[in-house]
């Protein structure tokens, strides 16, 4: 019998030893389960957005091989260029009886962590997927570690929907979180999954006024049919003084701004559209933190930034009421899957 495993998976390190395991350049994804570990029999991967918009925009007809020439030389999903993954849903294959997750075989589950942490092999050479969508149906396996986090799916909702709101579902709680009554929200990129769930979780916390702020008229018409916002804006988030704007228009400065958008450059705007002791949360993984945080010193910015790590407790549990509860929200999900 293998010696007990770490609970945060330093024994599927392959290189380089003594990082912890998104750090690593590879892991062994292996099916032998060591005490402690779970073992998921893969269904679909869901992309992260900023990583499924590079590996897109670089690649075009060829991102399926790319995705798997990443998941067999690391051992994991984890985009070398964005630093980012996405997560997944399977079916619980086996349960070592050290596991402390509380799940059983059988059980069809979301994983709540990072694929860029997640050992992974894919059996099937994503034959199904054809490279248009962030959902990539897979077959293979992943390991779970007893510090990961999965939830069991809801019985209510189709599993490409669930899997979709899972995927950003540390958005809204964070969101919640922060906004008090009586604040200006703005969320940039809002008629997107975090930016929708964003503005609902802000009005279900007290917000005075919501400013969501879209790329193009065609999803200002999307978010204005939703209703989610009082005020829909379009402005191109890399364009700082366009967006501070838009956004002062729109009843700004925001003493919440919420950053949900998949491309780079957005850092600054967003700092100028926040009001000094307002608060900057940066959700995107195309987010560059230096940027944002040297941007604040040269503008005088006095902001708090904060980062989405995309865990908060009970936060799957909010984006799926969020999306019961709220036909817009749910809405914008649905349309984005069809």
């Amino acid at each position: 019998m293998r010696p007990p495993g770490s609970p945060v998976g330093l024994h599927r390190v392959v290189a380089p030893v003594g990082v912890l395991p998104q750090a690593a350049e590879r892991l062994d994804a292996s099916p032998e389960l060591w005490p402690g570990e779970v073992r998921i029999r893969v269904e679909r991967l869901n992309l992260d957005a900023a990583s499924f918009r590079q590996l897109s925009d670089k690649h075009g007809d060829a991102v399926r091989a790319e995705v798997l020439a990443i998941i067999e030389a690391r051992g994991k999903m984890h985009n070398p260029v964005t630093g980012s993954g996405g997560m997944l849903v399977g079916v619980v294959d086996e349960v070592t009886p050290e596991s402390p997750l509380g799940l059983k075989p059988g059980d069809r589950v979301a994983t709540l962590v990072s694929l860029t942490l997640t050992p992974l092999r894919i059996t099937d050479g994503l034959a199904r997927w054809d490279g248009r969508s962030e959902q990539v149906p897979a077959e293979g396996h992943a390991i779970l570690f007893a510090r990961s986090i999965a939830a069991v799916l809801p019985d209510d909702l189709p599993v490409p929907l669930a899997l979709s709101v899972m995927d950003v579902c540390g958005a809204p709680a964070l969101t919640q979180r922060v906004v008090t009554p009586g604040s200006v929200v703005a969320v940039i990129g809002a008629a997107g999954k975090s930016g929708s769930l964003s503005l609902a979780a802000a009005r279900r916390a007290g917000a005075a006024r919501l400013i969501g702020v879209v790329p193009h008229a065609r999803e200002a018409e999307t978010l204005t049919a939703a209703g989610l916002a009082d005020e829909v804006v379009i402005a191109d988030a890399r364009d700082p003084v366009a967006l501070a704007a838009a956004v002062s228009q729109a009843g700004g400065p925001a003493d919440v701004t919420v950053v949900c958008v998949d491309v780079p450059g957005c850092e600054h705007g967003s700092i100028l559209a926040t009001r000094d002791g307002g608060t900057v949360i940066f959700f995107s993984m195309a987010t560059s933190f230096s940027a944002a945080a040297l941007g604040a010193e040269g503008l005088a910015a006095d902001v708090t930034m904060l980062v989405g790590n995309g865990y908060a407790p009970g936060h799957a549990d909010l984006a799926l009421d969020l999306l019961r509860s709220e036909p817009g929200v749910r809405g914008l999900f649905e349309g984005r899957l069809a």
